[in-house]
């Protein structure tokens, strides 16, 4: 991502994620299949709601069932067809703020299949807890201005898992036309 967006120093990314004190994680989900319940109600069962990571970034792979969705900008949701020999990157609410908003996080949610158990494995790339999270100014153009607030990653951490799964977790560190008055 950093040769990409042509970041300077290109380690600037790497370093939080393979800093002693990063705050990284590995998570392994299982979702069971659920033929009763969808045989009730006729759709999908949610087997994880909508939301975003608040870390840098997310690798994830899974065994060969559907239930990843994305959520398009006309808020239409996509199936991600299953692959069992691909990893499935997503940016998160943190790489957002880094990027000012030239990343954007994947509002996401993974559905539950009516025949077959969905297991899969998260990689959660976040800095250590006292990096401040600020837009890098490489990527800032002349006189361009921040759209968020400086925070450290345990205020964004804190405050991401106090709210509600859905809720657009960066909109309190959002930068206003008006925060100044």
């Amino acid at each position: 991502m950093a040769d990409g967006l042509e970041i300077e120093p290109r380690n600037v990314l790497s370093r939080l994620l393979r800093d002693e004190k990063s705050d990284s994680c590995f998570r392994l989900n299982h979702y069971p299949p659920c033929p009763q319940l969808q045989a009730l109600s006729g759709r999908n069962l949610i087997g994880f709601g909508e939301h975003t990571d608040p870390q840098i970034i997310s690798i994830l792979r899974s065994n060969n069932t559907s239930g990843l969705q994305i959520c398009l900008r006309d808020r239409t949701w996509v199936s991600v067809p299953p692959d069992q020999t691909s990893f499935f990157i997503s940016v998160g609410d943190t790489l957002q703020v880094m990027s000012n908003g030239r990343l954007r996080s994947v509002l996401h949610r993974v559905l539950t299949d009516s025949m077959k158990s969905r297991v899969s494995m998260i990689y959660f790339g976040g800095p250590p807890m006292s990096e401040k999270i600020v837009a890098l100014p490489c990527l800032m153009a002349k006189g361009e201005e921040s759209l968020y607030k400086e925070f450290t990653w345990w205020e964004y951490k804190t405050c991401a898992y106090k709210s509600r799964l859905g809720a657009n977790r960066l909109g309190l560190f959002e930068k206003t036309a008006n925060a100044s008055l």
